[in-house]
Parts: structure tokens; C-alpha cells; sequence
């Protein structure tokens, strides 16, 4: 039983990844409606006008970047508006991915690369370098990274 639910856990936690990167992708709509909401709200709206007024903002900035995007036949206003809006995804996908890593695994990822650079940096130090004299081996001018 103790199984399943793990198992479960995984699978409900994979599809909620895969929501948040795809949901990533309408960045700028939701940008838009949400900024479009809060300046509705300050104005005195309400939370049900400021609902109203954010989905009916974000659903024409969608609309509005579809339509321009089929009607326009040029090819650099078509890459700028796609750009426009890739732009905030890719931010957006950034932070989900940076978010999804918890810290515990920052903390691992920051120590495995602290211990390769320490261990770079002894290998770095103790290789014999030829010098310019021809003679022996010296390591005059080299420090060892410190961590």
C-alpha cells in the first residue's frame, strides 16, 4: 500500500511539472492580466471586478497575439512578436526549474562543485609545468584555488 502511494506521488508530482512548463508558456497573457487586475483593483474595483477585468485583459492580449501573428505576412514582425512573447516563458521557465530543485539539492550541487574545484585545483598545482629556463620543475607564480 505504502508502495502505491509512493509510486503515485511521483506520478501526480511529474504531471505537475509538466503543468508548470506548459502553463509557462502563456507568460505575457497572464502578465497582462494579472498587472491589468491590480491597476482594476487599486481603482476601487473589487475582487470580483478585478477578476473580471484580469481574465477579460490576458484573454485579448492572447487573442491579440494570435491574430497578429497569422495576419502578418513579414517574416521580422512575426520574430518579434514571438519573441515578445518567449521572452517572459523562458523567464518564467527559468524560475520553475530553479524553483523545482529544492534546497537541499542546491546545497549538494554547490558541494560537489566546491570538491571538483578543490580537487582541479590541487591536480592544477602539483602538474610539472616546463619552464622557460629548461631546468627543473617549479611552481613559481602558481597558488592552489582556495574554495
Amino acid at each position: 500500500m505504502i508502495a502505491i502511494g509512493i509510486v503515485l506521488s511521483l506520478v501526480g508530482l511529474a504531471y505537475l511539472c509538466w503543468l508548470l512548463f506548459v502553463v509557462a508558456a502563456y507568460a505575457l497573457p497572464i502578465f497582462v492580466g494579472v498587472t491589468a487586475g491590480l491597476v482594476a483593483y487599486d481603482s476601487g474595483a473589487g475582487p470580483v471586478g478585478t477578476m473580471i477585468v484580469g481574465a477579460i485583459a490576458g484573454a485579448l492580449a492572447l487573442m491579440a497575439g494570435q491574430i497578429a501573428f497569422t495576419v502578418v505576412r513579414s517574416f521580422l514582425v512575426r520574430a518579434a512578436i514571438a519573441l515578445i512573447f518567449a521572452m517572459p516563458t523562458a523567464v518564467a521557465g527559468y524560475h520553475a526549474a530553479y524553483g523545482l530543485v529544492s534546497l537541499g539539492g542546491r546545497q549538494w550541487l554547490s558541494w560537489v562543485h566546491l570538491s571538483w574545484r578543490r580537487l582541479l585545483a590541487r591536480v592544477w598545482y602539483l602538474t610539472p609545468r616546463p619552464t622557460r629556463g629548461g631546468g627543473g620543475r617549479t611552481t613559481a607564480g602558481r597558488t592552489a584555488l582556495s574554495g
